[in-house]
């Protein structure tokens, strides 16, 4: 998907009353997914990246009272506006996010194979990286859950182009439920912008997509919106494994159980 800035053009996306009620129409059916997946497969938890799909989702949740725990992950590499976020949402809402943190053996086993950015010389030791920092601490998170819901959507990238909103995430053992999955960007900032949802400042820069510091740069206009991921690598390359079925990288449909 090649992006505009619709942080800009929050406002002129405002004032188109048929994309303001899509969007209200859209969060209400991702509100009673959220409250049937909370009541069908508990104990049921949200993997909040902060990023501003996922800031949607902690609205909806949050603001609903809905049964789902929210946590993140602490890479120990995120951006000091990411942090920001996390104190500026707990603030607002006056809830708590679960933090999870990388085993600090893992990390420093990794340092001394790799270097502290050894991430850059190739695929397979960022894999590491990820593996360490995101992908561990997503398994503890998970473990004895009965669903998890994310907030991927289908048009982000390459690599999410059949997403679907239920799944059977095979990795995990457990359904995985992406209610946005059928969402545009310019949906996710309308839904921002009119409910006053707070949003990672670097998104205000051109970032899109957000995730570990030294691994998210801006992207210029016209440009993917993944494309400040790992800008380094090829765009098949661009998932860190917290999206993986059967150790494949997971693709998306609008609907159904993908096995």
């Amino acid at each position: 998907m090649i992006r505009e800035s619709l942080p800009e053009l929050s406002s002129q996306l405002l004032a188109n009353p048929e994309l303001v009620d899509t969007v209200a129409e859209k969060a209400a059916r991702a509100t009673t997914l959220l409250r049937n997946i909370a009541r069908d497969y508990a104990p049921v938890v949200f993997a909040n990246s902060l990023g501003a799909e996922d800031m949607v989702l902690t609205d909806l949740i949050w603001r609903q009272n809905i049964n789902i725990g929210i946590f993140s992950l602490d890479t120990g590499r995120l951006p000091v506006e990411t942090y920001q976020l996390i104190d500026e949402a707990e603030k607002h809402y006056g809830r708590r996010l679960e933090i999870y943190f990388p085993r600090h053996e893992a990390v420093e086993a990794y340092a001394r194979a790799h270097g502290s950015h050894g991430f850059y010389d190739s695929v397979e030791a960022r894999k590491a990286c990820c593996h360490v920092r995101k992908v561990e601490p997503l398994q503890r998170a998970l473990a004895g859950k009965g669903a998890w819901v994310t907030g991927l959507r289908a048009a982000q990238s390459a690599t999410r182009d059949k997403l679907k909103v239920i799944s059977q995430d095979a990795a995990n053992n457990l359904v995985k439920a992406s209610p946005l999955a059928d969402w545009s960007e310019a949906e996710v900032w309308v839904y921002l912008r009119s409910n006053k949802v707070p949003y990672n400042r670097l998104h205000d820069r051109n970032y899109p997509s957000i995730g570990c510091a030294p691994c998210t740069r801006a992207i210029q206009p016209g440009e993917d919106v993944r494309a400040g991921r790992w800008w380094w690598e090829t765009p098949e390359t661009k998932e860190c494994g917290l999206h993986l079925v059967d150790g494949r990288l997971q693709r998306i449909a609008k609907q159904g159980v993908e096995t």
